[in-house]
């Protein structure tokens, strides 16, 4: 009897195992459920959730590869990226870089031409002296700004489309595309999901929200904005419905030396100005933008907070499929027109102004 069993024990667990195989192929190919992923890319924390059938996880996997490509062509710290070699050649040659970095650098200088230098990725020298995000961040002096500033000019970028090269004109220059390099991220997720066949999906990669359609049971996504003045994740100001679009936010709230904040109560945070070398003080905690490309969301978000509600919602204003929305400090929500009928206020202490 004992032979019996220990020769029959494999058998049976042979069995087991190709039912349960069978079992999963059976139900796994009709069956569309939610999928996730959490990591860390781009300097931030991304969450990509979609729904589909048993594929999820390999089509997920090819997103996450798409990240992957672009933080290590795109990311200023990363020593033998594309941006690295620009910087590191500032002054010497051009450099040829990979499409990816090419479009996005061509797409950032048509931001910065038509904000007039507001959007400006050669704020580098900016940031560096700053160092806010940084173990060490500091206040410089105004002698130190003014040095730098003389570095800042987007003007001094020169791309050559024929040879795939781009080229910064003086030496010390440099570029960082921290203020867009997310949103032409998540639009490259958004399109190798679209082409795996996801129809519903969410993207959250720090400030920038995208989604493919609605959710799967027909609603619209609702996307919460973020209280700025709010030290609790998840508490929102406002709810905006959306559905095949990005909701991109930023705001002086995500990055600022919080030793000076806390003795002085002047909060220095990491969106420059380009024209001072200063964090952007147009009198806003925050600005939201919902656009069809989170490229461009990502972009006019830091265009609307170096400029100010005013100039800023007024060039949203001109622009198609477009609404933005920015919070001053007297805690009121100024609108792009229309945009006001999205939105759910969340907080009584935040009223909107369309």
């Amino acid at each position: 009897m004992k032979r019996y069993i220990a020769k029959a024990c494999p058998i049976t667990i042979l069995i087991c195992l190709l039912c349960l195989l069978v079992m999963q192929g059976c139900t796994a190919p009709g069956e569309v459920k939610e999928h996730t992923r959490n990591l860390l890319a781009l300097n931030t924390w991304i969450n990509i959730r979609i729904y589909a059938g048993r594929e999820g996880p390999e089509i997920i996997n090819s997103a996450v590869q798409r990240l992957e490509e672009i933080e290590n062509r795109m990311s200023v710290t990363i020593q033998d990226s594309d941006v690295s070699r620009i910087n590191s050649n500032a002054g010497i040659q051009p450099v040829k870089v990979h499409e990816d970095t090419f479009e996005v650098i061509e797409k950032a200088l048509e931001y910065a031409s038509l904000s007039n230098g507001a959007f400006d990725i050669t704020i580098y020298p900016i940031v560096q002296l700053w160092g806010i995000g940084s173990d060490h961040p500091r206040v410089p002096s105004d002698e130190e700004i003014k040095e730098k500033l003389k570095l800042v000019d987007y003007q001094k970028v020169m791309l050559n489309k024929d040879e795939g090269t781009v080229y910064l004109k003086e030496k010390g220059m440099g570029i960082d595309l921290g203020a867009i390099a997310k949103g032409y991220a998540a639009d490259e997720v958004v399109r190798v999901l679209s082409q795996a066949g996801v129809k519903h999906a969410l993207i959250n990669m720090g400030g920038n929200v995208i989604v493919i359609g609605s959710k799967p049971n027909g609603q619209p996504w609702k996307i919460g904005i973020q209280d700025p003045r709010s030290d609790v994740l998840q508490q929102h100001i406002a709810v905006v419905e959306t559905a095949n679009e990005s909701v991109v936010s930023s705001g002086d709230y995500e990055r600022y030396i919080e030793d000076v904040y806390k003795k002085t109560g002047v909060r220095y945070h990491h969106i420059f100005d380009p024209s001072t070398g200063y964090p952007a003080n147009k009198g806003l905690m925050a600005v939201t933008v919902v656009a069809e490309k989170s490229i461009d969301a990502d972009a006019l978000s830091t265009v609307v907070f170096v400029m100010g509600a005013d100039e800023g919602l007024d060039i949203i204003e001109q622009m198609e499929n477009v609404e933005a929305l920015a919070v001053t400090m007297d805690k009121k929500i100024h609108t792009t027109k229309g945009f006001d009928k999205r939105l759910s206020v969340t907080n009584e202490e935040y009223e909107i102004i369309p």
